[in-house]
């Protein structure tokens, strides 16, 4: 897989989660919105959404908890870091 170094600090991770989930942690109703037509191009609705294909990492999350993914980044990074060391 490519990874793209944004910069010496920097990897993209792509989180890959279903649209209903992000739509329960929608705090601003952003997705109400966009359903209802009061935002338009809104990115997976109805705006495609493409998935990024130079992720230094995906993770996926299908539930509103994040610290299982969170962990996961964690120990991905950490990996490639002794790994590169």
């Amino acid at each position: 897989m490519a990874r793209e170094i944004i910069d010496d600090d920097s990897l993209k991770i792509f989180v890959n989660t279903p649209i209903e989930v992000c739509e329960q942690l929608d705090p601003k109703g952003l997705y109400r919105k966009a359903r209802a037509g009061e935002i338009k191009n809104f990115t997976g609705i109805p705006a495609p959404f493409e998935k990024p294909k130079d992720s230094f990492m995906e993770v996926s999350n299908n539930q509103p908890d994040i610290k299982k993914p969170v962990m996961e980044i964690w120990r991905k990074i950490l990996t490639d870091i002794k790994l590169n060391a």
